[in-house]
C-alpha cells in the first residue's frame, strides 16, 4: 500500500522561510517525536496525555496523536489487517515528521505492533529526534484494564487480528525508554519520560 516515492509528478520540495532551529530558539526547547508503543490497555494514551499535560504546564509546545482519534479522520479508511496497520503507521510517521518540523514535541500513542513499521517511522527523521517509549505491561494486566471489552471479544473470536491475542506484538528491542506502565504509578512514569527529555537536552531541566 505504501510507496517509496510519490505518484504525482512535476512536484518540487519548497523550503520554509522559518526553519525548525528558529522555532526551537524562539520557544526555548527542541522538538521531538515521542513514540509510545505497547499492547492495548498498556497505558499508552494515559501516559502520553499525562506527559503532554506536564509539558504544557511548563509552557512547552506539544501535541498528542492518539490511535483511536486518528482512525476517526486521517485513517478512517483503514482496518486492522497487517497491510492496513502498516499504512496507518506510515501516515502517522509522516504527520509526526511535520509536527517535528513545526517545532512541536509530538506524542504518539499507537499499538504499532510491528518493529519494521516503527523503524520506518524512525528513519523519516534525524538521529535523536525519535524516542521510542515502550509501555510495558503484562497481557493479564491489559485485559483487566480493558473497559471496552475488546480482549473478551477477541478471545471469543468476534474481533479478528487483535494484537496480543490473534495477531502478534513485537516489543521494542532497544527502546530509548521502557516504562513499567503495568505496575508503576502514573506520576512516576511521567517523571521518567520528562527526565529522559531533560537528559537529552530536548527540554530545559527545571531547577
Amino acid at each position: 500500500m505504501s510507496s517509496a516515492s510519490p505518484k504525482a509528478t512535476n512536484i518540487v520540495w519548497h523550503q520554509a522561510s522559518v526553519d525548525r532551529d528558529a522555532r526551537a530558539e524562539q520557544r526555548g526547547h527542541r522538538s521531538a517525536i515521542l513514540w509510545f508503543t505497547g499492547l492495548s490497555g498498556a497505558g499508552k494514551s494515559t501516559l502520553a496525555n499525562a506527559v503532554n499535560q506536564a509539558l504544557f504546564e511548563r509552557g512547552l509546545a506539544t501535541y498528542v496523536l492518539d490511535g483511536d482519534n486518528i482512525r476517526h479522520g486521517l485513517c478512517r479508511d483503514l482496518g486492522f489487517s497487517d497491510a492496513d496497520r502498516e499504512e496507518n503507521i506510515r501516515r502517522i510517521g509522516e504527520v509526526a515528521k511535520l509536527f517535528l518540523d513545526s517545532g512541536v514535541i509530538v506524542l504518539t500513542a499507537f499499538v504499532s505492533p510491528f518493529r519494521a513499521d516503527r523503524d520506518k517511522a524512525r528513519a523519516l527523521v534525524g538521529e535523536g529526534d525519535f524516542l521510542e517509549i515502550f509501555c510495558s505491561a503484562d497481557l493479564s494486566v491489559c485485559e483487566e484494564r480493558d473497559t471496552k471489552g475488546l480482549y473478551a471479544k477477541a478471545r471469543a473470536g468476534d474481533i479478528k487480528e487483535f494484537t496480543g491475542i490473534s495477531s502478534p506484538y513485537e516489543a521494542p528491542e532497544h527502546p530509548e525508554l521502557s516504562v513499567d506502565t503495568g505496575a508503576g504509578e502514573l506520576e512516576t512514569c511521567v517523571n521518567e519520560v520528562v527526565s529522559a527529555l531533560e537528559s537529552r537536552g530536548i527540554i530545559p531541566a527545571q531547577a
